[in-house]
C-alpha cells in the first residue's frame, strides 16, 4: 500500500511539474490570463497579444499537453474552434479582475436557456445587476430551462426573452454563453467575454440542460470573485 501511495504521489508530482513548467513561460501564462475569464479563438488570442500564429499554435500545443487547456469546435462557424482552460487547474492560476462592473448581460441566440439560467444564477452569487437577451430571442423561455431552474432554486417565473439591440449599453459587461451569438454581434455589442456553452436544445433532454446549467454555474462561481461593482452599486447593496 505504501508503494502504490508512493507511486500516485509520484505521478502527482510529475503532473504538477508539467503544469508548472508550461507557466514558466511568459507568452504561455499570457495565454493563460487572456482564458481566465472566457474563451478564444487561436486567432482571437494571437491579436490580443500579438503574437505570430505560429507562435500561438506552439504554445496551445504545449498548454494543452500539461492539461491546461481544451479545444472545442464552434455551434456556429465549424471551421472555427475555441480554446478553454480547464477548471481543475483554475485554482492553480492568478486571474486578472474586472473592475466597476455596472451590469452584466448574458446573451446567447435565442435566449430561452443559457442566457437565462446564468442570469438567474448570477443575480444569486453577486451584487452586480443582471440581465440577459438574444440575438434571435425566442416567443419564450425553454419549458426545460425552466424545469432545470426551479430545480436549483431559480425563480422563472418572471424571465421574458428581449433583443439584443434594445438591451445591452456601452458600459455593460456582456458575456456570450453562446458560440453563434458571440460570432454575429455587432462589433458595438461585442463581448468582452466568451463561454463557449453547448447548446442543449438540440438533445432536447433534461440532462442536456442540466449539464449546461452545471457548466454555467461553475464558470459564474469562478467569475464573481474577479469582479468587481461600480461604487453606486457597492452603496445599492451595502458592500
Amino acid at each position: 500500500m505504501i508503494i502504490e501511495a508512493m507511486n500516485v504521489e509520484r505521478k502527482s508530482l510529475v503532473a504538477r511539474a508539467r503544469v508548472h513548467a508550461a507557466l514558466g513561460d511568459p507568452a504561455r501564462l499570457a495565454i493563460v490570463d487572456a482564458l481566465a475569464v472566457g474563451d478564444a479563438a487561436p486567432g482571437e488570442l494571437g491579436a490580443v497579444l500579438e503574437m505570430p500564429t505560429n507562435l500561438v499554435a506552439h504554445h496551445l500545443k504545449v498548454l494543452q499537453d500539461a492539461g491546461l487547456v481544451v479545444r472545442g469546435r464552434s455551434e456556429g462557424d465549424h471551421r472555427r474552434t475555441y480554446v478553454r482552460l480547464v477548471p481543475e487547474t483554475l485554482a492553480m492560476v492568478a486571474s486578472p479582475s474586472l473592475s466597476d462592473v455596472r451590469r452584466v448581460v448574458f446573451v446567447c441566440t435565442q435566449n430561452s436557456a443559457r442566457s437565462q439560467l446564468a442570469a438567474g444564477i448570477w443575480a444569486l452569487r453577486s451584487h452586480v445587476p443582471v440581465t440577459s437577451a438574444g440575438t434571435r430571442p425566442a416567443e419564450r423561455v425553454h419549458p426545460r430551462a425552466v424545469k432545470v431552474a426551479r430545480r436549483h432554486g431559480l425563480d422563472p417565473d418572471t424571465w421574458r426573452t428581449a433583443q439584443v439591440d434594445n438591451v445591452v449599453k456601452a458600459d455593460d459587461l456582456v458575456i456570450a454563453v453562446c458560440d453563434i451569438a458571440y460570432e454575429h454581434l455587432p462589433a458595438e455589442a461585442r463581448p468582452r467575454v466568451h463561454w463557449s456553452v453547448p447548446d442543449p436544445a438540440p438533445a432536447d433532454t433534461d440532462a442536456a440542460f442540466e449539464a449546461a446549467y452545471s457548466e454555467i454555474a461553475g464558470r459564474i462561481d469562478r467569475l464573481v470573485p474577479l469582479v468587481s461593482p461600480t461604487e453606486a452599486n457597492r452603496s445599492r447593496s451595502g458592500t
